[in-house]
């Protein structure tokens, strides 16, 4: 069976598992924890840099936007799959030493668009603050490198790319802002080289190659589907006037 296919078996076979769409009850009857399968609108930002490209600081800002699902494993803890359209890359806009006039800025640009697939697992304290680990996959879909404002080739002779792939590492924080949308920060860090590079000194034509990893801090809005259950803070005008109706009653 094709591995993509066994996958989508396990995820549909776990939600209909009884009990995976119910809902765990205090004592008193109220709702405490919320397990429905929940969907996600994503969109935000992606502050990054790419380590060893011999420019330094998260200059480079691009988009993130998707969408994500949600799926509950036990009290707190649940799986998260989301398909992102990714930017990566880094940028600077001056060079680290005074240069002719006659070259054109910024000094250096790369953009490396990706799809990326995260898969999570999180932890959720109190239904306002979910903590999260995991890894992603990302295909690169798009490349566009600049030197000078002057367009790069993809293949050169000074650089080896070891594969269009992203394979990183995730650490996610996400807390609620009100009712159904989160905001979300989120590290993300290559586990393997995206590719290989090597540096000329101008001066001394001393030569030398360095591997390159993405290093991405994200910022996000999250918009939560089929959450059910939220926080009493959101809800307290609502209890407030089911008291003052049972006052009028009695």
């Amino acid at each position: 069976m094709n591995k993509k296919w066994l996958v989508f078996f396990i995820l549909f076979a776990c939600c209909r598992i009884p009990g995976v769409l119910a809902q765990e009850e205090t004592t008193d009857g109220k709702i405490k924890v919320d397990h429905e399968i929940k969907g996600v609108l994503i969109g935000g930002v992606n502050i990054s840099q790419v380590d060893g490209d011999e420019v330094y600081g998260f200059k480079k800002v691009s988009p993130c936007v998707g969408f994500g699902g949600i799926l509950p494993l036990g009290h707190r803890f649940s799986l998260s799959l989301e398909i992102l359209y990714d930017e990566k890359g880094s940028y600077q806009k001056l060079p680290p030493s005074p240069a002719g006039d006659s070259l054109q800025l910024p000094y250096y640009s790369l953009k490396w668009s990706y799809l990326t697939a995260p898969i999570m697992v999180h932890f959720e304290d109190r239904n306002t603050w979910t903590f999260g680990l995991g890894f992603s996959w990302g295909r690169m879909v798009s490349f566009k490198e600049k030197e000078w404002n002057v367009p790069q080739e993809w293949n050169r002779d000074v650089i080896t790319y070891k594969t269009k792939n992203d394979f990183a590492v995730i650490a996610d924080l996400r807390f609620r802002i009100w009712k159904h949308l989160k905001f979300n920060i989120r590290y993300s860090y290559s586990m393997v080289p995206v590719r290989k590079r090597e540096y000329t000194n101008p001066v001394t034509f001393e030569t030398w190659s360095r591997r390159q990893y993405n290093s991405v801090i994200t910022v996000r809005l999250l918009y939560y589907f089929n959450e059910k259950y939220l926080p009493d803070r959101f809800t307290f005008k609502k209890n407030k006037d089911k008291k003052k109706r049972n006052k009028k009653e009695e």
